[in-house]
């Protein structure tokens, strides 16, 4: 059928030609609307479809969205960094100081993302360019240790609430936390990020963590995924493990933190693992990440990690940060050569896509860059509180009577560490030491010793060198031996003395045994003398621990009447200290990482680390460390499996806390004397003392003997009361199923949940078991058939239960 012209358009042939020229565009436009549309307005992110959104990219602009846009921190030497792509260093950030951004697409409406650092508050830049009239603060909460150390998911939840409150109101889109990295070994530079020794302590705190922060319509990036346990050559160390550890310990948590939260992004470890890197390993980033635990969001880098830029796309890994110009060539001529296809490239481009439709960027956020700070304050504190550990507490030295003059000895008394170093790091407006806690609490805070304090701290502090980074320590300042006269006088004068003793660590670097884990010369002359001075007098000593990491306390607890575990407690901890010394909070903390009697007592102690291996012509260094390995050959006995299973006995162990009251346990009831599908278990916890208080009871299961070796016990659910009264009851209640109980059978591939007879043991720390009942399995049970993923490329050795 001839086309019919509307009646404007039907010209005689004497018309002029332009008049006709006209008429022809016209009738273009109205027989191909669509295309004439096209040609005028690309299509836009969020009112066409990623299926047009893709198809009007460039292959140039794709890559652009997988490759961030580099990393300028202030402070780094010019070219001590990869650069991104020419160009992107003049963009103006958004927020300056944030770790890393996206590269926007502002023709298809694509705009750029930013993503933060870091697990204890937002890390930005407390100064702004030429804005030298404004200091932008935010908060320094507890770090990820003592928060787990609450084993209350609520209060956690709490905490990543008003974290995420502080993303957003920012600008900030993604923040890069959790941290969930298995407390391996006590001497992990990083291990104050990371929750717990135990998978299960672990995912539950970050799925809480997780949730808080994105209940703020901003994402997360739980990390680092995988096996990022020290940080020792980091970027070139290739982990040795057999798959049964892997699986059951080291990918545990991140499987319970998908499962419970689904985080919008999981960021990919340096390290290789059986001699892959993880940010190119497809069994880890999609046969198991994606397919078997089903996580829907976006991968990415660590900061500059891997090494092939397609590979790590091939592998499911969606976003490089911060970016290289190296990268993008990369990938270029991988998808000229064919070694990556545009189909690949089309599926990681779609996720980042999906992850800007979420942002608060795209959603057009008005932010303010005023987050609540002084209603955020009040959360950490009170988060700080309710989870340090109270280790000793002997003839009810703790809590410190109203009114009471007090003498700190101990430089962190003054000068208290809220949080570590590196992306740990926080521009907070102040921190309250404990001296300030204790006087605003009431208490005097005996002078002479401040006063020494603050001259000798002042001078030290002048004679350390200037940071170039925040990535850099600075040196620890020795420990202050208070003259013996001065001394003395205290012990008269005063009525109770407390030292503090600090501890440091941080990204790029593991803690050493000497001087750190174990306590240094001075910091040992500083205990006795004191404690001679003031039990001479009849008066008690406290001390303090404000760490990041485990330290040694076998040798020297017996001359502290008490021993509180403050852990970095953030900017706030100075009044949380006062208010557990004081008993304004009743303590509640538990260990969730075990205290060794002595670092010799871990298990392959000597190996960790790893070691460096010989290189052509010594290759490596500098950002990119040196080649290494290590082995994880403890296999499945990390922390408390090992000291329960192999008879081995710790200072303090996992779950331990002491409080200002008792607690009295019920009977362990069981909804049924086998399993079949799930099985209940309820007891009533009874505050048996004198005072209100909290109390976190910790479920262990012992597992018959089957086709693998089984540890003594292991954790398998928590929970805490609400603030009992004295006299007052409440009844908790777990559930397990076949899941819950299932070990991983490598030969089988899949995990499996033996038959026979378990005993669940309710307990107030994995020694302290009060109650317990058993059940039965009565077949096997196969939860999940797997994939073999991440075969050993050697044998590795594996602890034999006798």
């Amino acid at each position: 059928m001839p086309t019919q012209y509307p009646r404007f358009l039907r010209l005689s042939p004497a018309a002029p030609p332009a008049l006709r020229l006209l008429a022809l565009a016209a009738l273009l436009a109205a027989a191909s609307p669509a295309r004439a549309q096209t040609a005028a307005s690309p299509p836009q992110l969020g009112k066409a479809s990623l299926k047009e959104i893709l198809a009007a990219l460039t292959t140039e602009e794709k890559v652009k969205l997988v490759v961030g846009m580099g990393f300028y921190p202030s402070g780094f030497p010019a070219g001590m960094l990869p650069p991104g792509d020419p160009g992107d260093r003049e963009v103006p950030e958004k927020v300056p100081g944030a770790a890393g951004r996206t590269h926007a697409i502002a023709r298809l409406g694509i705009p750029s993302l930013t993503l933060s650092d870091g697990p204890a508050g937002v890390r930005i830049d407390a100064i702004r360019g030429k804005d030298s009239t404004k200091t932008y603060y935010a908060t320094a909460f507890p770090v990820a240790t003592l928060l787990a150390s609450s084993w209350d998911t609520t209060l956690v939840r709490r905490v990543g609430g008003a974290f995420g409150s502080e993303v957003r109101d920012f600008g900030i889109d993604v923040l890069l936390a959790p941290g969930m990295n298995i407390h391996r070994n006590p001497l992990g530079g990083r291990n104050f990020e990371y929750y717990s020794e135990d998978p299960v302590v672990a995912g539950s705190m970050a799925a809480a963590f997780v949730n808080g922060v994105e209940g703020n319509g901003v994402g997360t990036s739980i990390k680092h995924f995988a096996l990022n346990n020290q940080e020792f050559n980091r970027m070139q160390l290739n982990s040795h493990i057999n798959e049964r550890a892997l699986r059951e310990i080291y990918l545990k948590g991140f499987q319970l933190a998908v499962r419970k939260s689904q985080p919008w992004t999981v960021m990919s470890s340096y390290n290789k693992i059986n001699g892959t890197y993880t940010s190119e390993s497809h069994d880890l980033l999609t046969t198991l990440l994606r397919q078997e635990w089903g996580f829907k969001g976006l991968v990415m880098t660590d900061w500059y990690g891997g090494h092939d830029a397609a590979a790590q796309l091939k592998a499911g890994n969606d976003l490089l940060e911060p970016g290289t110009h190296a990268q993008t060539e990369a990938i270029l001529a991988a998808l000229k050569s064919g070694q990556l296809t545009p189909a690949q490239l089309d599926v990681n481009v779609t996720r980042v896509l999906e992850l800007v439709l979420k942002s608060p960027t795209f959603k057009g956020y008005k932010y303010s860059s005023q987050p609540a700070l002084k209603a955020n304050a009040a959360v950490a504190r009170q988060a700080a509180a309710e989870s340090m550990v109270l280790l000793r507490n002997e003839a009810g030295t703790l809590p410190i009577a109203a009114g009471h003059q007090v003498a700190l000895f101990g430089n962190t008394s003054y000068n208290l560490i809220a949080g570590g170093t590196g992306s740990g790091d926080v521009n907070r407006a102040y921190t309250i030491s404990l001296a300030q806690g204790l006087s605003a609490a009431g208490y005097t805070v005996a002078s002479a010793p401040s006063q020494a304090y603050a001259q000798y701290l002042q001078s030290e502090k002048a004679k350390l060198p200037k940071k170039r980074s925040f990535f850099e320590p600075l040196p620890v300042i020795a420990e202050m031996m208070p003259d013996a006269a001065m001394l003395a006088q205290q012990a008269q004068t005063t009525d109770v003395a407390i030292i503090t003793l600090g501890r440091s660590a941080g990204e790029g670097g593991d803690r050493k045994v000497t001087d750190d884990f174990d306590l240094t010369s001075a910091e040992q002359a500083l205990i006795k003398q004191v404690a001679a001075a003031f039990h001479g007098k009849g008066k008690k000593v406290v001390v303090v621990l404000n760490t990041g990491g485990v330290m040694e306390v076998a040798s020297w607890r017996s001359q502290a009447d008490a021993i509180l575990l403050g852990w970095q407690p953030g900017q706030e901890g100075g009044h949380a200290l006062a208010d557990v010394l004081s008993g304004q909070v009743a303590p509640s903390g538990k260990l969730a990482t075990t205290f060794p009697v002595a670092y010799t007592d871990v298990p392959y102690a000597t190996e960790f680390p790893g070691k460096e291996l010989a290189s052509p012509g010594g290759a490596g260094g500098g950002l990119m460390g040196k080649p290494s390995e290590n082995a994880y050959n403890e296999g499945i006995y990390v922390g408390y499996r090992y000291y329960t299973t192999f008879k081995v006995k710790p200072a303090y162990e996992f779950g331990y806390g002491l409080g200002y009251t008792t607690f009295a346990y019920g009977k362990l009831q069981l909804s049924a004397p086998s399993l079949t599908g799930k099985i209940t278990a309820s007891l009533k916890v009874t505050n048996s003392g004198r005072v209100a208080g909290k109390e976190v009871v910790q479920l262990y299961v012992h597992a018959p003997k089957g086709a693998l070796a089984k540890p003594e016990s292991e954790l398998r659910a928590f929970a805490k009361t609400n603030l009992l009264a004295p006299g007052q009851s409440q009844t908790l209640t777990f559930t397990l199923t076949a899941a819950d109980l299932a070990s991983y059978n490598t030969a089988a591939e899949a995990w499996q949940t033996d038959a026979g007879t378990y005993t669940a043991r309710a307990g107030a720390s994995s020694l302290d078991i009060r109650q317990s009942a058993t059940f039965t399995v009565p077949k096997l049970v196969v939860v999940q058939k797997s994939y073999k993923l991440l075969a050993p490329q050697q044998v590795v050795k594996e602890l034999i239960v006798k």
